[in-house]
């Protein structure tokens, strides 16, 4: 087990099911959790996250908010060793019919939250040690019909971690992003009732895999985007994933394979 005694990690996105899950992992290991979540109200946290430090409230689009909130992080904990950027949204529309404003939340919610919570985070995190990891999706190396603004977003988060890496070798603190598949949570399992829930992949495997890339053992990795896809989703049959939406209930269905947001 990758240890994370004495790390204080911060989870964006934190009260929905991945950043939730993600917490728990993460503070089985040791780890000191910061949750930030955009809605002002949460419910309540299972064990072993009784005492976590919250922010509720924190639009991480605004550059500012997400400042306040990284401030307000380090002067309870006492500083930021990690971020972990799960906040995210989905939007399904084609480009001919949909609207530019799409774009633009795809890119608010996918891409800025991640960078102003990532230079936030930076100015307190100490060289040799910091880690940051980006929550983005498959969808980021293949688009189809529907698919272009959000697959652009997280196309954009990629680019984003690949820089950033680069920029920070030097202070040794490494990004990375991990791209998940279909996860197993009780919506997905509602929105899908015939599927084989055994080859989706568990929150609490994707915590993991961000555990492994927040610990000392991966101090080597880093600019890298890790597929997490179990035994249910193969980078060679997507194509065929991404044709079948087009209804109503295939969208829906793309909605909660690719999206990262609960």
């Amino acid at each position: 087990m990758n240890t994370l005694e004495r790390k204080t990690v911060v989870i964006t996105g934190g009260f929905g099911s991945l950043g939730l899950a993600t917490a728990r992992v993460l503070a089985e290991r040791g780890a000191r959790i910061a949750l930030i979540g955009k809605d002002a109200r949460h419910d309540p946290l299972p064990a072993p996250l009784a005492e976590p430090f919250i922010v509720t409230g924190a639009d991480l689009s605004d550059a500012q908010a997400a400042q306040a909130a990284f401030d307000a992080i380090a002067q309870q904990l006492g500083g930021v060793q990690a971020l972990v950027n799960v906040a995210g949204a989905f939007r399904w529309e084609t480009i001919a019919d949909g609207s530019v404003d799409t774009w633009n939340l795809m890119f608010d919610v996918n891409v800025k939250t991640a960078l102003n919570a990532s230079k936030a985070a930076l100015g307190f995190m100490r060289e040799g040690g910091g880690r940051i990891v980006n929550v983005g999706a498959l969808a980021a190396l293949k688009a189809g019909a529907g698919m272009g603004a959000y697959a652009a977003s997280k196309a954009a988060l990629l680019r984003l971690t690949e820089a950033l890496a680069e920029e920070l070798k030097d202070r040794a603190i490494t990004v990375n992003a991990i791209l998940p598949s279909i996860i197993d949570t009780a919506q997905n399992r509602a929105d899908m009732p015939s599927a084989d829930f055994s080859r989706w992949v568990q929150p609490e495997e994707l915590g993991a895999v961000i555990a492994f890339l927040l610990s000392d053992d991966a101090r080597s990795i880093t600019g890298a985007a890790i597929p997490v896809a179990g035994a249910g989703l193969s980078t060679l049959n997507r194509p065929a994933l991404y044709s079948a939406a087009n209804d109503l209930a295939h969208v829906r269905f793309i909605n909660r394979l690719l999206s990262t947001t609960a």
